[in-house]
């Protein structure tokens, strides 16, 4: 399977129901960097996995829809823990959208999935991979 990884950032405000999530029940922010993998079992014609450039370009426009929001008072995310494995499968499934749109181009067609990592830190992360 080969590969290719774009990466842009995210902040965020939002707040946890339930006592699982301590302290981070009260408002808080987080910045999380947001990699975005795309995987296909050949290359394509140009011998690429998708054109990188359309690939940031797309992860920007995603990202950019939350990007300086407080969750909490989005009506997307009314009533849900926005937490990080949500907020990358909320990603990935927005840019599965772009890309079955043709937002990435003919040579996107050929993808088999994609993966979505928001990393916390430089010790923690959560990712959600999904076929397309």
């Amino acid at each position: 399977m080969f590969s290719i990884t774009v990466r842009d950032h995210i902040m965020i405000a939002h707040s946890f129901r339930g006592e699982v999530f301590g302290p981070a029940q009260r408002l808080h922010g987080a910045t999380f960097l947001v990699d975005a993998t795309f995987l296909r079992e050949q290359l394509d014609d140009d011998n690429i996995v998708v054109d990188i450039g359309l690939a940031t370009q797309e992860l920007g426009a995603v990202v950019s829809e939350l990007n300086y929001r407080n969750l909490d008072n989005e009506p997307d995310f009314a009533g849900v823990n926005t937490s990080t494995e949500f907020l990358a499968k909320v990603i990935a499934d927005r840019l599965a959208e772009r890309i079955e749109k043709g937002a990435l181009g003919e040579g996107a067609k050929g993808l088999a999935g994609l993966t979505v990592t928001l990393h916390e830190s430089h010790v923690a992360w959560a990712s959600y991979e999904r076929a397309l």
